[in-house]
């Protein structure tokens, strides 16, 4: 009912900057929260950032300061600019958002596919 798509995934060097986007389509009534987490060989999902509809954002500690999560509600699109990345930022990034599906009873918790970062020289 709902399909999400990430891009922008890729190999960069330590310093770099990648920015990720992740467009929403499908039944969707509303999104409340989109968000961004990763996932690292041999560690567990971790969420690395989230912004509600209304602008508000929550960022985990290791990338304040460096990442920067923004959407567009017309677009049902979600970008996360990742500036000064680090090797420790390798991981595989997961696009998520919590959608209300047309004729719906509930919020929905919906992921995409995931798309691979890595920092390395």
């Amino acid at each position: 009912q709902v399909q999400l798509v990430e891009a922008g995934g890729g190999l960069v060097q330590p310093g770099g900057s990648l920015r990720l986007s992740c467009a929403a389509s499908g039944r969707i009534f509303s999104i409340n929260y989109m968000g961004w987490y990763r996932q690292a060989p041999g560690k567990e999902r971790e969420l690395v950032a989230r912004i509600a509809r209304s602008g508000g954002t929550d960022y985990a500690e290791s990338v304040k300061g460096r990442f920067t999560i923004s959407r567009d509600n017309a677009k049902n699109t979600v970008y996360l600019q990742m500036n000064s990345l680090k090797p420790d930022d390798t991981a595989v990034y997961y696009c998520n958002a919590d959608v209300w599906v047309t004729g719906g009873s509930r919020w929905g918790d919906y992921w995409g596919q995931g798309t691979q970062v890595t920092v390395s020289s």
